[in-house]
């Protein structure tokens, strides 16, 4: 068996230039500057959890917002009082306030009915139920306008509309995974990793992005309901104030270029019933101008030639390709209710601090030296071939998310390490085939061979399986989700490539150059879970009786008491210090840490000088918050008595109401995806039971969230998503084992083809979750509050999924198996056939 030098040549290459362009990441800045141009100088991009980045604070623009909703107030009043018959002498807006001048004093008391039909109910806060209107008559004269409970909710209204808009915007352009918080009444944080271009921010972020297409007034000539508005150039236009199509009916906006001046354009698309209204429009002025207007200024003013019936249209100007792409986003996006002033913006640390983060990396060190120990004690030598694959693994994957542009963060990390794990587990199960082939007899090559084929299928299914749901997580996830996602996606990848065709080739050139006859894989320390015939099932009552009852009483736990929801969910205090000297973060994490107030984190702020604290909202009113708050200031002052507490804030959730639902319905999309596949690769009962498994195992991590009172933020949805990863892969190894052994021993009853595969299969359970346990134990003991919502719960999940694989998804496979078998069996009675108890009871008719 000899392996073609052109392919040792092509893997070769690949690890080279993967090492050429991962090895940025582990470099100063300081060599990167002295190491020729021509090699790779891009790092993996961090996110603002590791990295820290710009911090803006943006404020609700109240008079502009009142402006804008007394244009659309009078516009309505107009409406109601025409179709209602009333004819007024003027509607005009005064200052703060709508004005409506009767001809008819006697039709006061019915216009202040129909006015007051305008009112909309106050949904939140004190003044729930009361009308945001006043509607006061004085004779013929009559007042509308907005109360200071409607002025106050109206605000409320367009800060939480801001947040999503904002959201949107800032995914649009290509910054991952952001910081977006209420603060206060009318405030709006915005935090975005790296550094970015703080005037390119303003006018992503600034702008209303109100845009609206009008027609200009006849003749240029200005008078009433027209308005003069200026373009880039200084340009006067005369635009009529009635808007003939909002921005709100486009359907998209892209960056083009136009391929006469080759300028950049934004090209624009209308829905149905806005590409109806611009051909009407368009076809009843052709020659005359019309306006694209975008917050209060021209952007372009052509002459209609023809009709434009398709529904689309450009926008043209001095755009850069930047400033192109800015205004697209924006369009895409959507307008901002109100307009938005930055009225802070500083740099901050990362949300974990450099010495969580250190912590966090010391630990993770840690947990791979343990796991390559590990294998080098189960495989002897060859375990060394394993560990460089592993490590070759490790450097792929940084270097994968270096080409791609990814930004990791704390989920991303997490998506990694289960990249990692399913390397290792490709790795255990690779070895322990060879192992299984070499017992029978076969020689070095042919035990090769035949075991990288057996295990190559089970490898595939298990790593299908989790792309399939790290491309759900993607497409319908956002945020964190999608980080997981991407690194998780491109560990499963790169392990098709390290675990199975590196590691193929390596083993292969060993063994011919060695000239080995039997491939002896020992492990140092002698050790033999082989050949064992232990009746699992015999259990199966119990373990399905014993996991039931911890999921209902999880499901109960998470119901009452819940949760232990962090600052991302929640929100809570946010209070700005400053020291005299450089604060001393570990020293504050760890006194903040103790006064047992949930979830507390710690950013440098604009200097060294300066922190940011952030703690979870309390259990309680607001006295709960005030106590809170006297207690972070005492303890403020006792570990710095230099400190002083600058100001603090209520702060809203980091995870708004969309992501959480985002992320919960990418989540049962992604399994019910990974159902679909395992019912086609294998057939349905094995999908209900990996399906049922999985339920289980989540509900039992959620249950432990609960019990433990640990906090449940955006770190602790990535242990989620890790587990159901790992718990599906797990399952689909067990099976496959079981498939392949149906087709092996057909007269076999399933029962003892189930407990005969779970024991053929127990040395790599046993040796693949003890190798995720080594690699996630020194994060949960030494890895600090900034990892332990991940490490905790995933030594947890471990143990849980491991189990579940034997004492809960073969049972009912087993369970449907017999039902399968019974309804078979009645079925061929009334049919007149006989059965031939093959491994799943199929019926067979009778050659008589």
């Amino acid at each position: 068996m000899r392996t073609s030098p052109w392919l040792v040549l092509t893997y070769t290459v690949i690890i080279v230039l993967g090492l050429f362009i991962a090895l940025p990441n582990v470099l100063p800045q300081s060599t990167l500057q002295r190491i020729p141009a021509w090699l790779p100088h891009e790092q993996v991009s961090l996110g603002l959890d590791l990295r820290g980045g710009s911090h803006l604070v943006l404020e609700v623009d109240e008079a502009d917002l009142t402006k804008e909703r007394l244009q659309s107030l009078l516009q309505d009043a107009r409406r109601v009082l025409r179709e209602k018959g009333i004819q007024p002498k003027a509607v005009v807006r005064s200052q703060n306030q709508i004005v409506v001048t009767l001809a008819d004093a006697a039709q006061s008391d019915a216009a202040v009915t129909d006015l007051k039909t305008l009112a909309n109910p106050i949904s939140t806060g004190l003044s729930a139920g009361q009308a945001d209107l006043d509607v006061t008559a004085n004779g013929a004269t009559i007042t509308v306008g907005f109360s200071p409970a409607g002025i106050s909710a109206n605000v409320d209204n367009a800060v939480q509309q801001s947040l999503e808009v904002i959201r949107q915007r800032v995914d649009q352009v290509g910054v991952s995974e952001p910081t977006i918080q209420r603060i206060g009444g009318n405030r709006v944080l915005v935090q975005l990793p790296g550094a970015q271009d703080p005037s390119r921010l303003r006018e992503l972020l600034g702008s209303t992005a109100k845009m609206s297409f009008h027609m200009l007034a006849p003749n240029n000539q200005p008078g009433p309901g027209v308005t003069m508005l200026k373009d880039d150039e200084g340009n006067s236009y005369p635009v009529l104030d009635r808007v003939e199509i909002s921005g709100d009916r486009l359907s998209d906006a892209r960056v083009s270029f136009d391929p006469n001046t080759h300028e950049p354009v934004v090209s624009f698309r209308f829905d149905s019933a806005g590409a109806t209204r611009f051909a009407d429009i368009t076809r009843q002025n052709v020659g005359n101008p019309f306006a694209i207007v975008l917050d209060d200024k021209v952007l372009s003013a052509p002459v209609i030639r023809e009709p434009i019936t398709g529904g689309s249209g450009q926008i043209s100007g001095n755009f850069s390709a930047d400033s192109a792409t800015t205004l697209a986003a924006m369009l895409r996006a959507g307008a901002l209710p109100a307009k938005l002033t930055v009225i802070e913006e500083r740099t901050v640390g990362a949300d974990l601090g450099a010495d969580a983060i250190k912590m966090g990396v010391y630990s993770g060190i840690v947990g791979f030296i343990l796991v390559a120990a590990f294998i080098f004690v189960l495989y002897g030598t060859w375990g060394i071939l394993a560990n460089i694959a592993l490590l070759i693994h490790t450097i792929l994957t940084f270097s994968a998310l270096t080409l791609v542009g990814a930004t990791l963060t704390l989920p991303g990390i997490a998506g990694v390490v289960l990249g990692i794990g399913l390397a290792v587990d490709a790795n255990v199960l690779i070895n322990e085939r060879i192992r299984e082939e070499t017992r029978k007899g076969k020689s070095a090559f042919a035990a090769i061979d035949t075991g990288f084929n057996r295990a190559y299928s089970t490898i595939i299914d298990g790593n299908m399986t989790a792309l399939i749901a790290a491309a759900i997580l993607f497409y319908f996830g956002s945020g964190p989700v999608r980080g997981f996602a991407v690194t998780m996606a491109l560990g499963l990848i790169i392990s098709m490539f390290t675990s199975v065709a590196f590691v193929r080739v390596a083993m292969i050139e060993i063994t011919r150059r060695r000239k080995f006859k039997v491939l002896n894989i020992r492990p140092l320390i002698p050790f033999s879970p082989y050949d064992k015939h232990i009746q699992f099932m015999k259990a199966r009552f119990f373990g399905v009786t014993v996991s039931a009852l911890l999921s209902i009483a999880s499901v109960v736990l998470f119901l009452h008491p819940g949760l232990n929801y962090g600052v991302d969910f929640r929100g809570g205090i946010q209070m700005s210090v400053k020291t005299q000297g450089e604060a001393d973060l570990a020293k504050f994490r760890e006194g903040l840490d103790s006064l047992g107030l949930g979830e507390i984190t710690l950013q440098s702020f604009g200097d060294k000088n300066s922190i940011l604290v952030r703690a979870q909202r309390q259990e309680g009113g607001e006295e709960a918050q005030t106590a809170a708050v006297t207690k972070l200031k005492a303890e403020v002052a006792r570990i710095d008595p230099t400190a002083t507490v600058e100001g603090t804030d209520v702060i809203g959730p980091k995870v708004s109401g969309e992501l959480a639902s985002a992320g919960i319905l990418s989540v049962v999309i992604a399994s019910f995806a990974m159902l679909i596949y395992i019912w086609v690769r294998f057939e349905w009962p094995f999908a209900v039971g990996a399906i049922v498994t999985l339920v289980l195992d989540v509900t039992k991590a959620i249950g432990f969230f609960a019990i433990t009172g640990l906090d449940f933020n955006l770190t602790a949805i990535a242990a989620i998503l890790t587990l159901v990863g790992y718990s599906v892969n797990d399952k689909v190894v067990v099976y496959d084992r079981m498939r392949e052994n149906m087709r092996l021993y057909k007269s076999m009853p399933l029962r003892e083809i189930i407990d005969k595969s779970i024991n053929e299969t127990l040395a790599r359970s046993l040796y693949t979750n003890a190798t995720a346990f080594l690699a996630l134990v020194p994060m949960a003991i030494w890895g600090g509050s900034a990892v332990s919502s991940f490490a905790i719960p995933m030594v947890f999940g471990i143990l849980v999924a491991g189990a579940s694989s034997i004492f809960i998804a073969a049972p009912i496979l087993l369970f449907l198996g017999d039902w399968r078998r019974r309804h078979a069996k009645a079925s061929a009675t009334d049919a007149g056939v006989d059965i031939i108890p093959p491994e799943q009871g199929r019926p067979r008719k009778s050659a008589g």
